[in-house]
């Protein structure tokens, strides 16, 4: 009996040292990823001012992965479909009914100030004309042309900056060392020329898509897979900056991005970061899926990109073309009903910055630059009044956008002789409601002052 009780503890504490040791690890790679975040805030404030006014963006995934329409790239990775098989897809993928004109004026519709497109996904699938190798939509598809510079020159001519995504690891490439540190092929610390070769291969990429179509802003993707050494992320930003100084860098560089990238899951509280912005899918994937039906509602959509606004940050919005070209009649839709919401409230997300504090107010909001207008975003059907908590300021005006409706606000809970702010409740009728999300364009008499403090008189 002893002997087994011994023998479990030792188990036991076996177990436990290996939890502590991962612990360990996770804390280091924490710190480590913390302190390779080399890029100064200061040092780029100016030339990200436009993003963090442009608040809306267009994400399109578009590859021979709509063929199938299965996840692009992943599928074969997680064995759905067979690495030969996948590529079979490249003699379906035609474009012959691409209209890059359409595309940027349905982008420009939605209130969009930027969009961003793959250049190159997981599978080594050029989206243009690479010298680099074969592998391209221009060399291997029935499409024959580049599907990035159209789009570029029908986005610019609408005043729209224009966005390249570029997967940093490329799962076809001979001289990648396989999926995902499935050293299948080698290691790069075993066969450093090896990876030299592909590093050659990648950074030759860039080269070209910098020098042929100068994006404003860099997509990275995949860079979980290395080091910043090993991918020379430094080296790959100074490749980028020397060409186009003002470029902006995703978060997706191992510390040399400019800003962060959450994908899909939402955050609580406010993020930290100087500028972010959320990615998200308008059904459950990026790329074309006809099986999946699970569309975001207009109101959904409006609902979640006032929250990032409101949080301090931008929506990148994804849509997934057709291998033909053409973008599903849903996905049109959504962003025809965002056009027309941000035709009507535009004032209050695009060029604001994050608004007040939770706890004031039961929704988002957002702040003119000089803070001096406050703007409240109703979700849903309004049942009578909604309050606002700790504003010391005078409200001036209070008005409906869209409907530029004039409401009225009563005060409760005033005590004259104390400092302390009473609760504003402002009346929004029926009416005035919008039917997606209700903006409130409060007006103030100075710079916004909050109290937030327990209510006591001392």
């Amino acid at each position: 009996m002893d002997k087994k009780n011994n023998t479990l503890r030792i188990s036991t504490n076996y177990k436990i040292m290996k939890r502590i040791i991962a612990v360990i690890a996770l804390i280091g790679s924490v710190s480590s990823s913390l302190k390779a975040q080399t890029i100064d805030p200061a040092s780029i404030k100016s030339k990200m001012q436009w993003f963090a006014d442009a608040k809306l963006g267009i994400f399109i995934h578009s590859g021979i992965y709509a063929v199938n329409g299965i996840d692009e790239s992943w599928s074969f990775h997680n064995k759905k479909i067979s690495y030969a098989g996948y590529m079979k897809q490249l003699k379906g993928f035609t474009l012959d009914k691409y209209d890059p004109a359409f595309w940027a004026e349905l982008i420009k519709e939605s209130g969009a100030r930027y969009a961003v497109i793959t250049t190159k996904h997981h599978d080594g699938v050029a989206m243009y004309d690479t010298r680099m190798n074969n592998l391209s939509i221009v060399k291997a598809t029935p499409a024959k042309k580049d599907m990035v510079k159209p789009l570029f020159d029908e986005l610019r001519k609408r005043d729209i900056k224009c966005g390249a995504y570029f997967s940093l690891i490329d799962w076809s490439y001979p001289d990648y060392p396989g999926f995902l540190k499935d050293s299948s092929r080698y290691k790069v610390e075993d066969d450093y020329g090896r990876w030299d070769r592909f590093r050659s291969f990648f950074q030759g990429q860039i080269k070209e898509i910098s020098n042929k179509f100068n994006p404003d802003l860099w997509w990275f993707d995949g860079d979980w897979e290395h080091s910043a050494e090993q991918w020379e992320s430094e080296k790959v930003r100074q490749i980028i900056l020397s060409h186009n100084s003002q470029s902006i860098i995703n978060g997706r560089l191992q510390g040399y991005g400019d800003y962060e990238t959450p994908e899909q899951n939402f955050p609580v509280s406010r993020p930290k970061y100087n500028w972010w912005e959320l990615c998200m899918t308008t059904n459950n994937n990026w790329g074309y899926h006809p099986d999946d039906t699970n569309w975001k509602t207009p109101y959904e959509i409006i609902t979640i990109f006032t929250d990032a606004v409101s949080n301090g940050g931008n929506l990148l919005l994804d849509i997934g073309p057709r291998a033909d070209g053409t973008i599903p009649q849903e996905e049109i839709d959504v962003l025809k009903e965002l056009g027309a919401w941000n035709k009507r409230n535009g004032e209050s997300v695009f060029n604001t910055v994050g608004g007040i504090p939770q706890g004031h107010f039961y929704g988002p909001t957002t702040l003119s630059k000089d803070s001096t207008t406050l703007y409240l975003f109703v979700q849903g059907h309004i049942n009578g009044n909604v309050t606002l908590k700790g504003l010391m300021n005078k409200i001036e005006d209070i008005t409906v956008l869209g409907s530029q409706e004039k409401l009225t606000h009563k005060i409760v809970g005033k005590i004259s002789w104390s400092a302390i702010p009473g609760l504003v409740y402002i009346n929004v009728p029926e009416k005035a409601e919008d039917k997606y999300v209700t903006v409130l364009k409060l007006k103030l008499d100075g710079p916004i002052k909050l109290y937030a403090g327990h209510g006591g008189l001392n």
